[in-house]
């Protein structure tokens, strides 16, 4: 099954990856006129050329029903508007339309709720009447021209097909408020809707020609998922908090300023007071809260649980160094912290070796991911299956993101790759940014995706600064990048605000 927000999302990859909207929405439609002919078969016995009435609203779900209208010339097909056709609100959908009208097919367009009969251009009433008004993406009661449509799409004396999903029904719940149209027979595209389960209808899911990478590979439609509400307030978007630093200072810098640019409304860094200063020197919007010594120790364990426990997500190990009694403290730290934790760096050698509290994010390169006990193959597809099963072996719920050409992310259940990036980001520090970038995604999102979609900015951010710069990259450079790195390349050619 797939929920509307995904499907939104492997639309989006889907484009991404070559298949444009007006190949989807090709299919789309001929996937309903197939259903359409299924049903003409079964139900309409008489020996007169089938009424098929098409409602449809202005968005691409309308689209799919003009599509529809195309190949179904053996049939008596009267498409119905319901709005002014320059309120269609895809140019895909609006080419569909176009190419209806200028092809002399039976249109009418509805401006008055008081015009609208389900009849075919002949007067005749209609066997087959679908449903194209909304798609997977609308919730909520349904407005006007739709209520009405909807109430003479149920008391028609015909067999109801919808499209995708029935309008005025929740894809994800299957719940509707005040009316929603009552089909016979659902054609959904893709997969299975969470909320057609709910319904007593037929189903049927229909292939339009999605390609697996654009549910497996990072990309994006992945984005979509980090969009805000305009009504939004500080704290919102969470609140890291870096424990790092001893040995090194500008890893635990580094992945603060990360998170800061991915979206994170606060982020403190927890490290040695031998090094607060030369940290708080890297960028005056870090927080530093510092605790006494030259680097993580047993005497520091209360002190940075305590802070754990007060944000949303803890990054555990940028610079902590390896020296036994700071991993130790690291150990107490995965061991008693509900939260989420992304672990990075020294850190790693740890996980294999605690039964952990909260939830942990693991973001190894394959050579620390050997050192936990973990085997990687040359293969992407068989590195992931060697993963998942030492997931499986740790009898925990972990997941990982293990660094390479091709990125791998996995919970042993769902596993997503990603190919941003490139050669340059081998040097020092990128791993850190990469660590902070998911830190700050895990606030808002699940682990998989937010290690998923941190990963694309992070490889993302390192192909902007190479094209634009050249090779000889720093980790430095990723941080300016990041945040154009989480946006869709799309939305930013056509002015779209993502936030409203």
């Amino acid at each position: 099954m797939i929920t509307s927000a995904r499907m939104a999302a492997v639309d989006r990859n889907a484009e991404s990856l070559g298949v444009s909207p007006q190949q989807l929405m090709e299919s789309g439609g001929n996937a309903v006129a197939k259903t359409v002919r299924e049903l003409t078969d079964v139900n309409v016995e008489s020996t007169a050329t089938p009424v098929v009435v098409i409602v449809a609203g202005r968005g691409n779900n309308g689209g799919d029903g003009f599509v529809a209208a195309r190949f179904l010339d053996e049939y008596t097909v009267h498409v119905i508007l319901l709005g002014r056709p320059e309120t269609i609100r895809t140019s895909t959908a609006k080419q569909n339309w176009e190419a209806l009208t200028t092809s002399r097919y039976n249109t009418t367009v509805i401006r008055d709720t008081s015009a609208i009969e389900l009849t075919g251009p002949n007067g005749r009433s209609p066997d087959i009447v679908v449903d194209a008004m909304l798609g997977t993406g609308v919730t909520g009661a349904l407005r006007e021209p739709e209520a009405t449509a909807a109430r003479q799409i149920n008391q028609a004396d015909a067999t109801v097909l919808s499209v995708d999903v029935p309008s005025g029904v929740d894809a994800d719940t299957g719940s509707s408020t005040d009316i929603a149209v009552e089909p016979d027979h659902v054609v959904t595209f893709h997969d299975q809707k969470p909320g057609l389960t709910a319904i007593d209808a037929d189903v049927t899911v229909a292939d339009i020609g999605i390609p697996q990478a654009a549910e497996q590979v990072a990309g994006p439609g992945d984005l979509h998922s980090l969009s805000r509400p305009r009504q939004s307030h500080k704290g919102d978007f969470g609140e890291v908090l870096i424990i790092g630093g001893g040995p090194y200072t500008g890893a635990p810098a580094l992945s603060a300023q990360a998170a800061l640019r991915a979206g994170a409304d606060l982020v403190r860094i927890a490290c040695p007071v031998a090094i607060a200063d030369e940290i708080q020197g890297y960028d005056e919007s870090l927080i530093v809260n510092a605790y006494p010594g030259e680097r993580l120790t047993p005497t520091a364990t209360e002190h940075v649980q305590s802070l754990a426990a007060d944000h949303d997500v803890t990054v555990l190990g940028p610079g902590l160094g390896d020296d036994e009694k700071t991993l130790s403290v690291v150990a107490s730290v995965l061991r008693t912290h509900t939260g989420t934790v992304v672990v990075d760096a020294d850190a790693l050698s740890v996980v294999p070796t605690v039964d952990p509290a909260g939830e942990i994010i693991c973001t190894p390169h394959q050579g620390e991911l050997e050192a936990m006990g973990g085997e990687t193959a040359d293969d992407w597809e068989r590195r992931a299956e060697r993963i998942s099963t030492f997931i499986k072996e740790l009898e925990t719920t972990h997941t990982f993101l293990v660094k390479g050409a091709i990125d791998i992310i996995t919970d042993s259940e769902t596993t997503r790759i990603n190919r941003t990036g490139n050669p340059g980001m081998t040097v020092g520090g990128t791993g850190d940014v990469l660590a902070g970038i998911v830190g700050a995604l895990a606030c808002v999102l699940d682990p998989v995706q937010a290690a998923t979609v941190g990963a694309y900015a992070n490889g993302r951010a390192g192909d902007i600064v190479v094209e634009k710069h050249g090779n000889g990259l720093l980790a430095t450079d990723l941080l300016e990048a990041i945040p154009t790195a989480l946006q869709d390349p799309k939305d930013m050619a056509t002015g779209v605000n993502s936030d409203e």
